[in-house]
C-alpha cells in the first residue's frame, strides 16, 4: 500500500529518527501526526499533512488524551514509538532516579501508547505498531545495562503483543538500529554517568570512551533507516525484527551463534530436568 494512503502517529518528531521519518513520509504525501514535548517541531514540509501534538510521555493521562486526539482526526494506520533517550552507566552506579526515569520514558511511555491505541486499532481490525528499540536490546554492551533492560522490556512486550493481535489484523515490528548519525550520543538524547569505580574502567569505561569518540561520526545514515522502516511497513509480510546497520547485523549474528553453541553445550543438562519416566 502506498504511504500516501496511510496516516502515521509518531512520537518524538523533534529530532533523530522521528524527524527524518516524518519528513520522508510528508514528502511522499502521507499524513503525519507527531508528538513533541511542547507541540512544535522544525520539520520540512511536503505534499502530505502534518499535525504536531504536545505530549509528556511520562504522564499517563496525557498519553491517553493525545492518542484519543490523534484518532479523533481520523483513521490512524501506523503507530511509531520513537521517543526515548539513552543512559550510560554501570549497573552498580546508576541512581534510583536515573533508572526510574529511564523506564518511565523508554518502556512505560511506549507501553501506554500501545495500550491507548489498541482500542482503536481493534475497532479498525487493522494497523501496524512499530517500536524502535536498539541493538542494545539484542546484544548489550558494558556500561548500558539499564538502557538495554528497558529496550529488552519493549522487545519482550512486542513479541507477545504480536501474537495477541495478529488474528485482529494488527501487525508489530521491532526496529533494532545500530550506530546511526543522529544526535543520540549528544546531551540532547543521552545521560551519562562515567564509572567512578576504577574496577569498571576496562569494561564500561572503555565502552563510554569509544562511544564518545564515535559521536557525530556514526556510519549509519538516518535517511536510509527511515526508508527501510517505511519499506517494512509497506511490505506484504512485514518483519517482526528489523535489524538496521551492518554493526547491528554482525552483533545480532554473534549473539545468535553464541546462544546456539551454549544451548548445544548444555543440552544434556537442559533435557535432564523432567521427572524420571515410569509409573
Amino acid at each position: 500500500m502506498s504511504t500516501d494512503a496511510k496516516t502515521w502517529f509518531i512520537t518524538g518528531v523533534s529530532r533523530g529518527f522521528g524527524k527524518v521519518l516524518a519528513e520522508q513520509l510528508l514528502a511522499d504525501g502521507a499524513t503525519v501526526i507527531g508528538t513533541t514535548r511542547d507541540g512544535t517541531a522544525q520539520i520540512t514540509p511536503g505534499r502530505g499533512s502534518l499535525t504536531v501534538l504536545p505530549l509528556e510521555i511520562t504522564d499517563p493521562q496525557a498519553v491517553r488524551d493525545t492518542v484519543a486526539r490523534a484518532f479523533a482526526l481520523g483513521r490512524v494506520d501506523v503507530i511509531v514509538n520513537n521517543a526515548g533517550y539513552g543512559l550510560l552507566s554501570t549497573v552498580e552506579e546508576a541512581s534510583e532516579a536515573d533508572i526510574e526515569h529511564l523506564f518511565a520514558v523508554n518502556f512505560h511511555g511506549p507501553r501506554r501508547i500501545i495500550q491507548a491505541a489498541l482500542t482503536h486499532l481493534r475497532a479498525q481490525r487493522s494497523g501496524h505498531i512499530v517500536n524502535i528499540t536498539s541493538i542494545a536490546g539484542i546484544a548489550p554492551a558494558a556500561g548500558s545495562g539499564y538502557y538495554a533492560a528497558a529496550k529488552m522490556a519493549v522487545e519482550g512486550l512486542s513479541q507477545s503483543l504480536a501474537r495477541e493481535v495478529a488474528p485482529l489484523g494488527i501487525r508489530v515490528t521491532l526496529v533494532e538500529p545500530g550506530a546511526f548519525r543522529t544526535d543520540f550520543l549528544s546531551a540532547h538524547s543521552i545521560r551519562q554517568r562515567n564509572p567512578a569505580l576504577g574496577d569498571y574502567a576496562p569494561s564500561a569505561g572503555a565502552v563510554h570512551e569509544r562511544l564518545a569518540a564515535m559521536a557525530g561520526r556514526q556510519p549509519g545514515d538516518p535517511a536510509r533507516a527511515a526508508a527501510a522502516i517505511i519499506a517494512a511497513v509497506r511490505a506484504e509480510q512485514p518483519p517482526l525484527h528489523l535489524v538496521l546497520g551492518p554493526d547491528a547485523y554482525q552483533r545480532t549474528r554473534e549473539v545468535l551463534e553464541a546462544f546456539s553453541a551454549e544451548l548445544d553445550s548444555w543440552k544434556t543438562v537442559s533435557l535432564g530436568t523432567d521427572f524420571p519416566a515410569g509409573p
